[in-house]
């Protein structure tokens, strides 16, 4: 199994190709006889990288979504009119709940930036998961991702509006209340060497889905963790917390990414040495 980072924020200096980046994250999955796209970027620059990787839309299999954030899903338009055909779109049903970032007085929206209707009208299949769903022999979509430790508390800038669907974005936030992202989902991988698991911004926690993922695969090792981890925006507890979590499971390799951020990213080369990966455009990982 071969998995391709196709887009990220950062480009490699010395990359094998012209990839683009911007804010977000899209990986290729190719079994040999499927390919599965995990998450689509923020625009049509997926379309560009996929196009430098051999990769044309109408070869997908399948699209699995992680969570409803426009860096995730800003591509699925470009995709799908390209693909040309009905394709399926696995993600949890929350992903279309509107979504804010706040800071200070500051308010702005980051949820999936196109309806249901009109994704589904350029042929896109949606397929509700709720539940691990074995989607291939030995790779699972996680299904929702239970939150089992006291100390994975997320980023607080992230917000919905409250039950009185109020959205005042002054300095109270009123109207506002912490976004559970019960949608966040991951991809689990059952290798000979362990569980890899695919994460888009593991907004659910590292340690979380790790957890999950080792018991819906069964595995009894984590072989590699790949995506971003939103760790930056979090409290110093919450990091080193996950850092020594982390250090327990003792993977081969973590592969991180997108949101980690380059403090968090820098801390993790000094923690892990050569286990550490730092998942730019056209990173490949082979399980």
């Amino acid at each position: 199994m071969k998995i391709t980072v196709v887009v990220d924020n950062n480009v490699p200096t010395l990359a094998k190709a012209a990839f683009r980046g911007e804010q977000g994250l899209s990986v290729l999955i190719e079994t040999g006889t499927n390919k599965i796209l995990f998450d689509t970027g923020q625009s049509d620059i997926v379309i560009h990288n996929l196009g430098l990787l051999g990769i044309h839309p109408l070869e997908l299999d399948a699209i699995v979504l992680s969570h409803g954030h426009y860096d995730h899903t800003g591509g699925l338009p470009s995709i799908l009119a390209m693909a040309g055909k009905r394709l399926p779109v696995f993600c949890h049903p929350d992903i279309f709940k509107p979504r804010y970032a706040v800071s200070g007085s500051n308010c702005r929206y980051v949820g999936v930036p196109f309806s249901r209707e009109y994704l589904s009208g350029l042929g896109a299949d949606f397929r509700n998961v709720e539940e691990p769903l074995e989607l291939l022999p030995t790779l699972w979509i996680s299904g929702t991702i239970p939150r089992e430790t006291s100390y994975e508390e997320g980023d607080v800038r992230l917000v919905v509006r409250g039950e009185d669907g109020e959205c005042d974005c002054g300095d109270s936030n009123t109207g506002f209340k912490k976004d559970p992202l019960t949608d966040d989902m991951a991809i689990f991988i059952r290798c000979s060497k362990g569980l890899l698991l695919l994460g888009g911004c593991a907004h659910s926690g590292v340690i979380n889905m790790v957890n999950h993922g080792l018991k819906v695969t069964g595995s009894i090792k984590v072989h590699g963790i790949l995506g971003g981890t939103h760790l930056g925006p979090t409290s110093d507890s919450q990091q080193s917390t996950t850092f020594a979590a982390l250090e327990w499971f003792n993977p081969d390799f973590i592969a991180a990414n997108h949101c980690t951020g380059f403090a968090v990213m820098a801390k993790m080369a000094q923690t892990f040495g050569p286990k550490f990966i730092p998942a730019f455009c056209g990173t490949v990982i082979d399980c």
